[in-house]
């Protein structure tokens, strides 16, 4: 928890205040009071557990609202059979709106057996209409519903629901407004993700984002320099900077920033020890960018580059607005001044009128660019995006087989990539207890390798340097070295 609030000093009778977050924390008082109440009527604390689907800035958002719950009084559980359960819902792929859809029959289950409990449902699935209307119409059990744009007002939403005998929802179609002073409960007390934008302009053909997420918004530079501040003398060593496309960070703030400009300030940061980034759109990556990494002592060897496709006529199917040649030169260019930098990506199959021809391209570009691991996916049918619409739908059969082939190629190159620093002593940060065999630690080397090492629970958060002795493929056996 980074932020103290003096709830002493909050009077209820007052009223609400307009202005935010002073507003929130009006509310998160008045449902500390509620919680009480209904604890005291049950004889018992009360468990609240949220469930994450998605991305890193839905991870984010969810140690938010965990860190209101946790103030406002609830006890945390990773338990579904809770009084409280939200589910930060993702909507990228069809099925993961499936699977949302097959845990609240779960949890309907749970609520007939424990008649006081709240489900409520966020997250960019919620900015979709048609799950707004299928939810009032077949999941009336659900109390809470919220979207991408308003989950600042969790409090305030939640204190309603607590109140209310009818489900709250609470939609909106898109914001110019950002509210970060928030609590937050990170899983991680080491490291944590910090969120320099929201939105997209980009708008590819394939992709929902834009329509949930809203257009792009940059927060002010000082606002995320003072929380990483505030983050690091909370013990924070690695801090990961969020947005949808992090290249384009700054362009609509009233005194226009860079996205390397914001990296060089933020490596002034005493005590940061790392710095991470994700995810960046090639059309955006500058030669600026390509410099202050080159140059910084604190930004980590990893870059996640998505290419999506190798097929010029593709990616202009895409709306990416780069071609094959020019991604090849970007990675090329990478390579040429960071030459021990990682690089990822993600991968889409199968997208409408996708040859064999256009899928040859993507195979060429992953052998000459050797990434170290990449995302693959199946092309999945968004309704609500221009790529929906298009004709010439490849097969499930072509699609698997030409899925297989890619993965394949990739997990052989990345084998070969993660050798290159066998042999090498270099700097882990130890995230956790190994969870197969406890006499070992696993941490990540810049290049975002993982590694497992003998040690305890007392090297977690700390920076060590370990002897890389042995390649399992994708991650490594070390042994700690003298420093």
């Amino acid at each position: 928890m980074t932020n103290e609030i003096n709830f002493d000093e909050i009077d209820l009778s007052q009223g609400a205040p307009a202005q935010e977050p002073q507003r929130q924390y009006y509310f998160m008082k008045k449902a500390q009071i509620l919680l009480a109440e209904k604890e005291a009527e049950l004889g018992r604390k009360l468990q609240a557990c949220i469930k994450t689907f998605g991305c890193q800035m839905n991870a984010r958002d969810s140690e938010k609202l965990r860190g209101i719950l946790e103030l406002i009084g609830y006890e945390l559980t990773e338990s579904e059979e809770a009084d409280f359960v939200l589910y930060n819902t993702c909507t990228v792929r069809e099925n993961a709106n499936l699977k949302v859809y097959g845990r609240l029959g779960y949890l309907n289950g749970l609520k007939k057996k424990n008649p006081h409990m709240l489900i409520s449902l966020c997250g960019c699935m919620m900015q979709e209409p048609e799950v707004i209307e299928k939810l009032k119409k077949s999941y009336r059990f659900v109390d809470l519903v919220f979207g991408t744009h308003n989950i600042y007002k969790f409090a305030e939403l939640l204190t309603t629901a607590m109140e209310s005998d009818r489900t709250v929802f609470d939609i909106w179609k898109d914001t110019d407004k950002i509210v970060e002073d928030l609590p937050a409960e990170r899983t991680y007390t080491f490291k944590s993700g910090v969120n320099i934008m929201f939105g997209c302009n980009n708008f590819c053909s394939y992709c929902i984002v834009p329509y949930v997420r809203g257009r792009e918004r940059s927060r002010r530079p000082e606002d995320i320099l003072k929380e990483i501040r505030t983050l690091v003398a909370d013990g924070v060593k690695e801090i990961m900077l969020l947005g949808q496309n992090v290249n384009s960070y700054g362009k609509n703030l009233e005194e226009p920033i860079t996205f390397a400009q914001l990296l060089t300030e933020v490596e002034k940061i005493d005590g940061l020890e790392r710095i991470r980034f994700m995810t960046s759109h090639p059309k955006d990556l500058s030669e600026d960018l390509i410099q202050v990494m080159k140059h910084s002592k604190k930004i980590c060897r990893h870059l996640h580059l998505p290419l999506q496709s190798g097929s010029t006529e593709i990616l202009r199917r895409m709306n990416r607005r780069y071609t094959k040649e020019q991604y090849l030169a970007l990675a090329e260019r990478l390579r040429s001044e960071i030459p021990d930098l990682s690089l990822t990506t993600d991968i889409i199959v199968g997208f409408p009128g996708e040859t064999e021809e256009d899928f040859q391209e993507t195979l060429d570009v992953v052998r000459k660019v050797r990434y170290d691991s990449a995302f693959t996916f199946i092309y999945s049918k968004r309704t609500g995006t221009p790529a929906a619409a298009m004709e010439n739908q490849i097969p499930e059969d072509v699609v698997k087989d030409r899925f297989n082939r890619l993965l394949t190629l990739v997990q052989d190159i990345s084998r070969e990539q993660s050798l290159r620093v066998q042999g090498q002593t270099l700097p882990v940060l130890v995230e956790s207890v190994n969870e197969q065999d406890s006499s070992l630690v696993t941490g990540r080397l810049s290049n975002n390798l993982l590694v497992h090492f003998p040690g305890d629970a007392s090297l977690i958060g700390e920076i060590v340097p370990v002897y890389l002795k042995e390649c399992m493929g994708f991650y490594y056996y070390g042994e700690r070295a003298e420093a």
